[in-house]
């Protein structure tokens, strides 16, 4: 299989981006989360090429090869929807199916609200809609717990340095510790080692998380999601509750929601095979074949 690399711009900055599959397949967009970059949808491109899918997989803004700009307002929730439009846009698409996870999926419930007139689709991956992610970190203890790494990145420097000691040992700890024993090679260590390696890389994917603090997206009740809606979700998430799954399905008009009891936050690797049959039956609308647990 073929990955076209090559950099494209958008919203004032450059997007590193691989493709596959036909130009004329279906679109589909893949939006990574951390601290993973395109390679973080390995599972996922071969399945959904062969499918006949035209896959489109960006580093988001501040990871790998994209844009770095400086400081963490530019990591806002509203500028990386707008990276991601942009790239619909140069594509010369008026719709895409959408995926997300982690953080790549906070950027597609915000899209998916924003601009529900772009999308033909929404797959979303182990986070939970804004409204409900508001309301357990104000009101639910054992995720405001889960969630004590977001206050430690709000410190300067001192996040990053504890990911860069020891040749990356401190981000290699977090992602194997956060994962099942194969969740990740030795190869794809490696790979991630090369990206987070990149000038500014790990300064700009920590401002996610600073920038989510100091401007905070507006998210409500009234945030309901008219997209049609498919929410897969891997229940032994070490930073993220299964028991915000269920409520996030409250905010969207038509949605199914599928638990994999044994899979971690990181499903697109542990259950990948899985993950793709349902995206895939998903896009394709062979909903039939989905089953709601």
């Amino acid at each position: 299989m073929e990955l076209e690399h090559s950099y494209i711009e958008t919203n004032g900055i450059r997007l590193h981006v691989v493709q596959a599959g036909p130009q004329s397949g279906v679109p589909v967009v893949l939006l990574h989360g951390f601290p993973e970059f395109w390679y973080g949808w390995k599972k996922q491109i071969p399945a959904l090429v062969e499918a006949g899918c035209r896959v489109i997989v960006p580093d988001q803004r501040g990871y790998n090869l994209s844009d770095k700009p400086k400081g963490a307002k530019n990591y806002r929730v509203d500028e990386l929807v707008k990276d991601i439009i942009g790239l619909i846009d140069a594509l010369g698409y008026e719709k895409v199916n959408l995926v997300g996870h982690d953080w790549g999926a906070a950027v597609a419930w915000t899209l998916a609200y924003k601009h529900p007139e772009r999308l033909h689709k929404l797959s979303i991956m182990n986070v939970p809609h804004p409204a409900v992610m508001r309301r357990f970190l104000t009101r639910d203890v054992e995720q405001i717990r889960r969630s004590w790494y977001v206050f430690l990145f709000q410190l300067p420097w001192i996040p990053e340095a504890g990911m860069r000691r020891d040749s990356w040992r401190g981000a290699e700890g977090a992602l194997r510790g956060s994962g099942k024993i194969h969740t990740f090679t030795n190869e794809d260590i490696q790979k991630y080692k090369e990206a987070w390696s990149q000038p500014e890389a790990m300064t700009s994917m920590i401002n996610w998380y600073r920038a989510s603090v100091r401007n905070p997206s507006w998210a409500s009740k009234e945030m309901r999601i008219k997209v049609r809606t498919l929410m897969m979700w891997g229940m032994k998430d070490f930073a993220l509750t299964h028991r915000m799954a269920r409520p996030s399905m409250d905010y969207v008009d038509e949605g199914n929601l599928i638990l994999f009891p044994d899979a971690t936050h990181w499903v697109q690797h542990d259950a990948a095979e899985e993950v793709n049959h349902y995206l895939i039956d998903f896009i394709f609308d062979k909903a039939s074949q989905i089953a709601i647990k």
